[in-house]
């Protein structure tokens, strides 16, 4: 279990990172967790604590971006000897400076069980009765969260919702060649047995992940984005997994899972009212990020001293500032 109790988090239910307006930083881009700034020959990416669920923004977790960041940045010096990475300085525990990449526009999902409760998800593509789900022929009478006789990839292309493409897709809209098909999905299966296999040293599952990958200037296949985070994988708790499977339970989960299948039970449907969300709820996500955190590097989670968190990344960013004095940002 996480060290950090509930009630040392509570201070910074008040003070959570929802965005940043640094233009001293560069040209700015937001992503749906990440504030993103170009710089010629670099790029700046600022975790904030903005939470997304089924392609929406919801609300914004304390400290959530800090653990984000450096679950990210551990697991990219774990895996830098399976295939260069983009990171450059990690400069404050929000913040990561990166080379710039020619990304490609596909996302590479791998995935050990069939699970998930989104539109591209494997078990809700299954349940429909899909069974070669983007290449994979997948066989009959398997149960939700049950495990795949061998890790799939199932691929997505990127734009305002993402949508499921296979291999022979990729090549064919020239998204990418088949050469760089075949080492963009080796690549991605062998960072995926690097992580499975250091989660169960961790007592943990990694049951999917999504990876985003580019080429330098130098046309070198390069990892980018984050790795292995509660954001873009899926965890179980691997002492739980058998015992719950067997009484038809959810496994036990530590990432964002848990807020979907929240959302689900509030009877969350596009088009419809959205469910509050509590500061009991945002407080419940805290904790499984900083518990994940824990679980994966074997370090204890650093709750900062000072709750302006802003102020702190605007100090540590200011070496990286193009002219002027960064500007203020915003905290809420």
């Amino acid at each position: 279990m996480s060290t950090i109790s509930v009630n040392s988090l509570k201070p910074f239910l008040a003070t959570t990172l929802d965005s940043t307006n640094l233009p001293s930083l560069g040209t700015k881009y937001s992503g749906k967790v990440r504030d993103v700034y170009a710089q010629p020959g670099q790029t700046i990416l600022i975790a904030t604590d903005r939470q997304s669920a089924f392609d929406i923004a919801w609300c914004s977790i304390p400290l959530k971006g800090q653990a984000l960041n450096q679950i990210s940045a551990w697991w990219f010096s774990q895996i830098s000897d399976v295939m260069p990475t983009h990171v450059l300085k990690v400069p404050d525990p929000n913040a990561m400076v990166v080379k710039p990449l020619n990304m490609l526009k596909v996302e590479i999902v791998v995935r050990a069980y069939l699970s998930g409760s989104t539109g591209t998800s494997a078990w809700v593509n299954y349940e429909k009765g899909v069974r070669n789900f983007c290449g994979n022929k997948l066989p009959e009478g398997m149960r939700k969260n049950e495990p795949f006789k061998a890790p799939i990839i199932t691929p997505t292309t990127k734009g305002e919702h993402d949508d499921l493409i296979d291999a022979a897709g990729i090549v064919a809209q020239g998204l990418a060649t088949q050469e760089q098909w075949d080492e963009i999905s080796a690549k991605a299966l062998a960072l995926f047995a690097r992580g499975q296999a250091i989660s169960a040293k961790r007592g943990l599952i990694l049951v999917d992940t999504k990876y985003e990958m580019g080429f330098d200037a130098q046309g070198v296949l390069t990892i980018a984005d984050e790795v292995h985070t509660p954001d873009s994988s899926r965890y179980w708790v691997a002492a739980s997994y058998q015992e719950r499977m067997s009484k038809g339970l959810e496994p036990e989960s530590l990432d964002k899972e848990f807020f979907r299948l929240w959302l689900r039970e509030q009877g969350f449907e596009y088009g419809k009212p959205k469910p509050q969300i509590t500061d009991e709820v945002r407080l419940m996500l805290a904790g499984k990020y900083l518990e994940l955190f824990e679980r994966i590097t074997g370090e204890t989670f650093q709750i900062p001293g000072d709750a302006d968190v802003l102020g702190r990344i605007k100090r540590n960013l200011a070496p990286f500032a193009l002219k002027g004095s960064l500007e203020e940002g915003r905290a809420v």
